[in-house]
């Protein structure tokens, strides 16, 4: 009867595999409606959409627009800080604060209840933030005429993909930190990671020699080198070891995030 009634609800009996057109329906309705949260939270998305164009337009085009007019370098180096600023938000404030909340509120515990796939809640939050990482290379890449910056549609669509990608190891951050901190705590500690790698990663100012080594340990600061060579400008250091870099930071937080998960929930 159980069966029965399971199956004229339009889910499959126990052991009865769920068709993958079903299953692909679960995760995008999931990634649809997080995405939707997210967008309808003025406090988060006015800020991560619209302050990396506005930042890059006051600097490039405003206050300094003159002399960066005559000096391309200058306003390649704010386009490219500012594009990396804008990506970091959105993977780790979206994940850092979501999941410390959600987990706190025993919410994560009732989904996993549910007749969902597995892991539906996570792509949610990966797709929403690559969603936003996409909203913000296009207005940062319509911004970039106005802040004399010149890029061809080859060079903004390399940047963008690069880009956008780059969000993954910063959602693998941010979703470890939500792991472990609290829904009050959660803002404070993903600060302590977003603030220092803003400033120590060197997107808007050189560091000095003697603590340049630190920006090698930022993620920043590797997708902001591969930005750099995405439009064909110089960068330091190696791609490969940049992509590296993001992978590595993106699978060990999530691997980490992911074990606190299963035992904590």
């Amino acid at each position: 009867m159980n069966a029965m009634t399971l199956e004229a609800a339009g889910r499959p009996a126990r052991g009865t595999a769920m068709p993958s057109g079903r299953v692909l329906r679960a995760y995008l309705t999931e990634a649809r409606y997080e995405t939707l949260r997210m967008l309808r939270a003025p406090a988060f998305s006015a800020v991560f959409l619209s302050i990396p164009a506005v930042l890059f337009l006051l600097f490039g085009a405003f206050l300094f627009g003159d002399a960066i007019r005559a000096d391309p370098k200058s306003a390649l180096f704010l386009f490219m800080g500012f594009s990396t600023f804008g990506i970091m938000g959105p993977g780790m404030f979206g994940f850092g604060i979501t999941i410390a909340m959600e987990r706190e509120q025993g919410l994560l515990r009732l989904k996993r209840a549910l007749p969902v796939p597995p892991g539906s809640v996570l792509l949610a939050k990966m797709l929403m933030a690559l969603l936003f990482a996409a909203i913000i290379m296009i207005s940062m890449i319509a911004a970039a005429p106005l802040g004399h910056m010149r890029l061809s549609a080859g060079q903004a669509l390399s940047v963008a993909l690069v880009e956008i990608l780059g969000a993954a190891p910063f959602c693998a951050i941010g979703l470890f930190i939500g792991t472990w901190a609290t829904g009050k705590g959660a803002p404070g500690f993903v600060n302590l990671f977003y603030l220092p790698m803003i400033y120590l990663s060197g997107l808007f100012f050189p560091l000095p020699k003697s603590v340049q080594w630190i920006a090698l340990v930022s993620p920043a600061y590797h997708l902001n080198q591969l930005g750099r060579t995405a439009v064909w400008a110089p960068s330091q250091g190696s791609p490969v070891v940049h992509v590296a870099v993001l992978a590595g930071v993106t699978v060990l937080f999530t691997l980490l995030a992911v074990r606190r998960l299963a035992r904590v929930g």
